[in-house]
Parts: structure tokens; C-alpha cells; sequence
């Protein structure tokens, strides 16, 4: 099955001959893995001497890296040898201090607790969270099924579920790619490639720009970005809706879609078309604060582009999980697209192929029995995605005492995923807690028991198949030898935890006689894809413009209306929904925006030193405040300043810039850590999640993680 094209490896990959001399000659071992930095995993061979990394490159074969990786793949491989990491599994005593105990007794006591649970309750009072990493996915989900929970949640909510979520609504698959080295025309809607997406995406943009591919960018921050495109569009924060359903209006009312693409593809155009009527530019601008000859303008030069051109995707920052109409808004943004005949055009917008496991030995890997109950929340929140889950409704379950059991894979919830006061006391009303994780995070601190992970450089993890023109599976293997001999891998902790409450027979293998079944079924074996170098491709499964997509949707078309959303509450075909809450300039309220910068992701990267360092060098910490409103409140750049709602009161500093929209307060999303054990983050800036109310988007499930209202002050005024 595997195509003769398939390696990528080693060839080309050697050691910078400076690192060499300075190691006193040439290294003894390396490997290929995947970076754990961010959720991109990008590939990478790692160089190894006397048990030390002596340098790192990208895979050139891996389809994110494509050679090089960002800073924060640099910086976070210091992980393995952090001062703060978890070296030895713990409990929470009486008093409500950790104290190291065995694994023996740390398993065996879980157990008993686990069996206490579902002898009271059932299994269904269990759940779990995890932030899917290629061996994570696997057995978190099939040692929560093996004990009858289908309660497995990705951190989705806190991310990307409403994003996709919509889009399953309209093209029945929750994602595409935009091709954006062919494009004429690309949006982004609240994301920024050059805030370390990947390098991959990031050298793509550059191949638009030198082509003179037309690239502009809404967000209500002027993001990194701006170095490859040709025009910033400051939005008012939560209304993209509005501004796709404006842009809409200008191409069915004058005649500038792809009505052909649109009959032969599409049911419930005319539905949609006809509430389009009242949503003129002129009505958009009430709404978003962009003049709506720049809205008709921008819909012409779309169509003037098409079919090679696209609004891209999007991920967390807009509308992957922030406002009450995120899941409408991306709903808008495939209505769009299709509106621009662009699916899978060159420069359009694409649906690329993927490669996945097929069916393994049943006497050696046994499936678990089918659990037959939904994942809590499939009722409350129709649309919401089961492979993700609404994990903001486990933990109001939690709260409410449905939920009395929870474990937390590789996921710091508490910190990062909703009012972190609001998650504080919903987790500390469970009976049973349990953290996997390398350091001590937030959620950790709240545990009443700690396992310790060993690093992803000290790993093997299963393969991680990759869709793209031409599909590819990759692979994490070990590069060091483990620096704590008390931390255990992801497959080793629910393996033993299986064994420990009497489903062992679920887990009876090895992480590497999985991995090469997996592999086995397409064509490979653990061994071929070590000696590709890490990364194998499937040229036979690649690719091809103008083929027609198969719409996996209930109609088997692109869906201007939903049935489904219909019966969740929500109009059949995107309208315009308003926020939850709106800024007040009278009352002097701006909106809380977050989002990520360029070294670091979320919270998981903030305690590397190196890092960290970049933050203090260039003050990135700070808040960012509109020139003119700063001007108004007697706040100049640098002020320390007070950030406060009904939520939480905070101090931090602030920079003032015209490169934010007048009605935000912009605050990068990962500082702020409240865990002391994080001695490099502890303390450092503010946490947007404090300030940020407890509240799900209907329908979808998604976290609001933008619908906060705040107000800023100088200290001392």
C-alpha cells in the first residue's frame, strides 16, 4: 500500500559541524519525533550525545515542518530537564499537601476509588479530559471505555468545537485546508500564521505574497501577520458574522456567485438568500465598525478571485470557541466559500486526503465492548462533536454531582478552559481526581492524585496519520533515556491503571507491538517507518484539483440550511446572532480578547526558561490598549494599569498601540500561572480565563472564552 515514494529521512540531516566541535566529535545516536510544543506536532531528528541533545532540525519530509520548526519547538525540549517536573507519583493528604507515594499504592488506591464510583453511581459518573498527542487519544478513550464511560472529552471546547462543529453543519466534515501558496485572494478571520502555526503555513503565506496573492487579515488586533499581507480590517471583536453575512449579500444580490456550483451542490440556497436581503453593507457596519464600501469592496475583489480563493478556516481565536454565534459564524464562513464554487479548486478551498488504521489482530488487540450510552452533553448540546465533547459541561456536571470521578490527560482545564474560579470548585466537589502530567499545573494543584509522565522526548508514541495533497503517517520515538526513573509513559499509566481496576485484559501489549500492527496495516512496520526517517507518504492516495468532495452530510450536499440546527433552537440558515454581551462605551467596558503570540502556546509553555526569557526581554506580558482610549483614561504606554470585572481584579502592565480596536482590551491568553511549582511562569502576567465568565455557547458546546467584559484603569487614579 505504501508508495515508492514514500520516505523522508535521513539524507541531509547533519550535524551543524560548530555543534560537533563543541561536542568533541560526532554525535552517537539520533532519532525522529514530533514536537509536543503545540497540538501541530511538527517532525523533527534530534542528535544525541552522552544522554544530551547536542542539536535539533526539522524534518524536511514532515509536512508542518518542511525542515525547520518554530521557537517554541526549540525552547520546549528544556522540558526534559526542568527543575519542576513531576518525577514521582503523589497524593493529597489530610491536610491537603502532596506526599510521595508508590505506584503500587497510587494504582491500587485510584482503583478502589473508581470501583466505589460506579458501584454508587455507574460507570457514566466517570469521565475524562485530554488533550488528544498521538498514544493520549488512544488509551485515555480506551480505558475509560473498558470501565463503561463513554465520558471521554478532548480539550475541544476550549479550542476549536464550535469551529467545526459548524462546518459539519454545512460540508459534513469538520475541516478543510486553504491553499494559500495558489490562492488570488485569502482571509483569515482571527488568526495569525506568523504567531507559530506552523512553518509549513508560514512559508505558504510567503509564497502568496511574493506572487502578489491578494492577503488581508480581520482581527481585532493587527497580528504578526501583517509582514505578509496587503490589508488589516479591525473588526469589533464578535461580530465576523455579521461581516461574512454583509459580504454575502453583496454577491447574491448582484449576481457575483457561482450560481451553477451552488444548484448542482447545494440544498436550502434560497432560504438563506432571501433573509440575506436585510444585511447590507450598510447594516454590517453598524455592527462590526468596518464602512461598508470596504465590505463591498472586499466581496467583489472575492469574487473577481474566484475560484482561487477562500476564507481560511480559522482555529481557536475567532470562532473556534469564543462567542455565543461562533458556531453560526462558521456555518457563514462555509457558505462563503461555497458561494466562490472554491471546494477543492487550486487556491480555493481544499479536502485533502487522509490515510488511516485499518483492522488488527482481535485475538492480540481486543476491542472493548460498545458502550452504549452518549457522552454526557450529546443532549444539552446537539451539534457539539462526540469525538470532542463539550468538556466545560463535565465539569458542570461535576459541579452538580453528576460527575463524581475525573481524570486529566495532558490537560490543564483549571487553568485555561473556563472562569477558572468556577472550574476550581466544580473539580473540588469530586470524589476522585487524578492528574497525568509532567508538571505541576493548576489542575494538578486540585488533584488527589498526580501521575508523573516522562517528557515526550523520553517516549515512544504511536503513529500520527496526517491529511494533506499527499497523506503521510509520522512517527514520536525516544530520544533520551529517561531522566526520572519514577515517571511512566502514557501507554505504561493506563495500562497499569487497566490492570489496577480489573480491564487489564484491554491492555495486554505493548506500546510498540501497537504501533507496528497500526503500521502493518498500511504497508509499513515500526522498523520501515524508523529507517524513513520518521515520516512515510502515500503518494497513491494524493491529491487532485477539481475532483467533487463527497458532502458527508445528511442531505449528501452542502447544507445553506440544517435540520439539526433547526431542532437544536438555532435558525436552519446562519442569521445574525448578537454576542452574549456587548462593550459600552458610555460605561467605559471593553471586550476581553485573547490569543496566542509567537513563542508560546497556551499555558503549557510558559515555565520554559528560554521562553520565558523572550516574554521579560521584550515585555510581552502586557495588556494591549487602543492609543485613542488610553489617551481618553490618562494611561500611557507602560502604566500599570487595573483589569477588573465582576470575575476578578488584576494588575499588570499595558501597551499602547493603534494596533488594536478601539473597543478591546487585548491580553495574551497564557500567563498569569497561579502554580508556585512553575517557578519560571508563577506570577507572570495576567490569566484571561480569570476574568473570563462561566458560560457555553448553545447548541455547540463551546467554552465563550471572549465574552467578557472588563474595564481599565491606571493605578493610583
Amino acid at each position: 500500500m505504501l508508495g515508492a515514494a514514500g520516505a523522508a529521512g535521513m539524507a541531509g540531516a547533519a550535524l551543524d559541524p560548530e555543534v560537533a566541535h563543541a561536542w568533541g566529535g560526532p554525535v552517537v545516536t539520533t532519532a525522529h519525533s514530533l514536537c509536543n510544543a503545540c497540538s501541530s506536532k511538527c517532525g523533527f531528528t534530534a542528535y544525541v550525545r552522552d544522554g544530551e541533545i547536542a542539536q535539533v532540525i526539522g524534518d524536511a519530509g514532515h509536512p508542518y515542518a518542511k525542515g525547520k520548526l518554530c521557537a517554541r519547538g526549540y525552547g520546549y525540549l528544556q522540558i526534559a530537564t526542568s527543575e519542576d517536573r513531576l518525577t514521582e507519583p503523589l497524593k493529597k493528604n489530610e491536610k491537603g499537601a502532596f506526599e510521595p507515594i508508590s505506584w503500587d499504592q497510587a494504582c491500587a488506591e485510584i482503583a478502589e476509588r473508581v470501583q466505589a464510583i460506579i458501584d454508587e453511581a455507574g460507570p457514566e459518573a466517570l469521565a475524562m479530559v485530554q488533550d488528544p498527542r498521538p498514544s493520549g487519544k488512544y488509551y485515555t478513550k480506551r480505558f475509560m471505555n473498558a470501565l463503561g464511560s463513554a465520558n471521554v472529552y478532548t480539550h475541544g471546547a476550549a479550542c476549536n468545537l464550535s469551529k467545526e462543529a459548524g462546518f459539519t453543519q454545512v460540508i459534513g466534515t469538520g475541516n478543510y485546508s486553504s491553499d494559500v501558496a495558489n490562492s488570488k485572494m485569502t482571509m483569515f478571520i482571527g488568526r495569525s500564521y506568523a504567531d507559530a502555526i506552523r512553518p509549513s503555513s508560514v512559508s505558504a503565506l510567503q509564497k502568496a505574497h511574493e506572487r502578489g496573492a491578494r492577503i488581508v487579515l480581520v482581527d481585532p488586533r493587527c497580528n504578526n501577520t501583517i509582514a505578509f499581507a496587503d490589508e488589516w480590517v479591525p473588526i469589533n471583536p464578535g461580530t465576523d458574522l455579521a461581516l461574512l453575512l454583509g459580504m454575502s449579500h453583496v454577491l447574491v444580490t448582484r449576481g457575483l456567485y457561482d450560481a451553477e456550483y451552488v444548484a448542482k451542490n447545494a440544498v436550502g440556497f434560497e432560504e438563506w438568500a432571501a433573509s440575506l436581503a436585510a444585511c447590507t453593507p450598510a447594516w454590517a457596519e453598524s455592527i462590526t465598525g468596518i464602512p461598508a464600501g470596504t465590505i463591498e469592496r472586499l466581496a467583489v475583489e472575492f469574487a473577481d478571485a474566484a475560484p482561487a480563493a477562500s476564507i481560511e478556516p480559522s482555529w481557536r481565536g475567532a470562532f473556534g470557541c469564543a462567542y455565543e454565534n461562533s458556531g453560526e459564524t462558521a456555518r457563514a464562513v462555509c457558505l462563503f466559500n461555497t458561494l466562490l464554487g472554491c471546494w477543492n479548486q487550486k487556491g480555493g478551498a481544499l479536502f485533502t486526503p487522509s490515510v488511516s488504521v485499518g483492522k488488527l489482530d482481535e485475538a492480540k488487540f481486543p476491542s472493548v465492548p460498545k458502550v452504549e450510552a452518549k457522552i454526557l452533553g450529546s443532549k444539552e448540546y446537539p451539534l457539539s462533536l462526540s469525538s470532542m465533547g463539550s468538556n466545560v459541561y463535565a465539569a458542570q456536571q461535576a459541579h452538580a454531582g453528576v460527575i463524581k470521578g475525573m481524570f486529566f490527560y495532558n490537560s490543564n482545564m483549571a487553568a485555561g478552559y473556563s472562569n477558572t474560579a468556577f472550574l476550581a470548585e466544580a473539580l473540588g466537589r469530586l470524589d476522585l481526581m487524578v492528574v497525568v502530567d509532567v508538571q505541576m499545573s493548576e489542575t494538578a494543584q486540585l488533584a488527589d492524585y498526580v501521575l508523573p509522565e516522562c517528557s515526550y522526548l523520553e517516549r515512544l508514541e504511536l503513529p500520527e496519520f496526517i491529511g494533506g495533497k499527499v497523506p503521510c503517517v509520522t512517527l514520536r520515538d525516544k530520544v533520551l533515556e529517561r531522566v526520572h526513573p519514577e515517571t511512566r509513559s502514557c501507554d505504561e499509566i493506563f495500562s497499569e491503571l487497566a490492570r489496577a481496576c480489573g480491564v487489564g485484559e484491554y491492555f495486554d501489549f505493548t506500546v510498540e507491538e501497537l504501533a507496528d500492527a497500526q503500521l502493518q496495516t498500511v504497508g509499513l512496520s515500526l522498523e520501515t517507518l524508523r529507517q524513513a526517517g520518521g515520516t512515510a507518504s502515500f503518494p497513491e492516495a494524493a491529491f487532485e484539483y477539481g475532483n467533487t468532495p463527497k458532502w458527508k452530510t445528511p442531505t449528501g450536499k452542502i447544507q445553506f440550511t440544517s435540520e439539526a440546527c433547526a431542532a437544536a433552537g438555532l435558525s436552519p440558515y446562519p442569521v445574525w446572532v448578537e454576542p452574549a454581551v456587548m462593550p459600552d462605551g458610555a460605561a467605559g467596558t471593553l471586550r476581553l480578547v485573547g490569543g496566542k503570540q509567537a513563542h508560546m502556546s497556551h499555558t503549557q509553555t510558559t515555565n520554559i526558561a528560554d521562553l520565558m526569557q523572550i516574554t521579560k526581554d521584550y515585555d510581552l506580558d502586557r495588556v494591549w490598549l487602543s492609543a485613542d482610549v488610553a489617551q481618553r483614561l490618562g494611561i500611557a504606554d507602560g502604566d500599570e494599569v487595573i483589569v477588573s470585572n465582576e470575575c476578578h481584579e488584576g494588575r499588570g502592565r499595558v501597551k499602547v498601540t493603534q494596533r488594536v480596536n478601539p473597543t478591546t482590551l487585548f491580553m495574551p491568553s497564557h500567563y498569569g500561572c497561579s502554580s508556585p511549582e512553575q517557578r519560571t511562569a508563577y506570577g507572570v502576567g495576567l490569566r484571561q480565563m480569570d476574568f473570563v465568565p462561566f458560560r457555553i455557547e448553545p447548541g455547540y458546546g463551546g467554552i465563550c472564552s471572549q465574552e467578557a467584559l472588563v474595564t481599565v484603569k491606571k493605578v493610583g487614579a
